[in-house]
């Protein structure tokens, strides 16, 4: 594959991933009572995106057990924070 296809193919496939909620390792509880929801997503591509959630990634390491990181971000609108995934 050349590298005019490889681009527009990686984004796509990263699109896809972003909204992807099968195979998601982390939960984001946004907001708070009573306007609260939880966000799906992947730690890899939330920790290279955005240096805020690296920061809060960073100390919260990966558990080993085969349960998932969740993270409280009472400080953001449940509405924005879609926008701050992409």
């Amino acid at each position: 594959m050349d590298d005019n296809k490889l681009l527009p193919k990686l984004s796509q496939n990263l699109l896809e991933i972003l909204n992807d909620e099968e195979y998601y390792d982390i939960t984001i509880e946004v907001g708070n009572d009573p306007y609260v929801k939880i966000f799906r997503s992947h730690m890899v591509i939330l920790y290279y995106r955005s240096p805020y959630l690296k920061r809060i990634l960073s100390t919260n390491n990966k558990k080993n057990d085969g349960t998932l990181t969740h993270i409280k971000l009472p400080d953001i609108l449940p509405e924005v924070f879609p926008i701050i995934l992409r």
